[in-house]
């Protein structure tokens, strides 16, 4: 079983930024999307960001839309979410999520992945 491993997170000002990483157990790990989920305190778990494999495409949450970047890095197979300027409304558990089947329409849907990293905390102090 594949194992999504997440670091990066902490705690912030408002303002800052924070690059969190995430790493699969196995490079060869064949998946079709890569993305990164989010869950504050009392809220349910919602998508941020998505990465493509086939052609790089991304996709972003309207609520982090210019000031999130995801990206990959393919030799060492671990996907970024570079965040700036960053919100108290930011403040939540960060995870990782990768998966094989998924279709487009369907990304921002996390009962579609089917590995799940830890997930790492940020805060956002104002």
């Amino acid at each position: 079983q594949v194992q999504l491993a997440e670091s990066g997170g902490g705690l912030v000002q408002a303002g800052d930024s924070l690059r969190l990483s995430c790493a699969a157990s196995d490079r060869t790990f064949n998946w079709r999307f890569m993305a990164w989920f989010r869950q504050a305190p009392g809220k349910e778990r919602e998508f941020v960001a998505a990465f493509r494999r086939s052609g790089g495409n991304t996709y972003y949450s309207d609520s982090v839309k210019g000031r999130f970047t995801i990206s990959r890095d393919s030799a060492e197979g671990t996907v970024y979410l570079q965040m700036n300027s960053l919100k108290p409304e930011d403040t939540a558990v960060y995870y990782c999520a990768a998966g094989r089947g998924i279709i487009l329409s369907s990304i921002r849907m996390a009962k579609q992945y089917d590995h799940w990293g830890q997930g790492t905390p940020v805060t956002v102090s104002s």
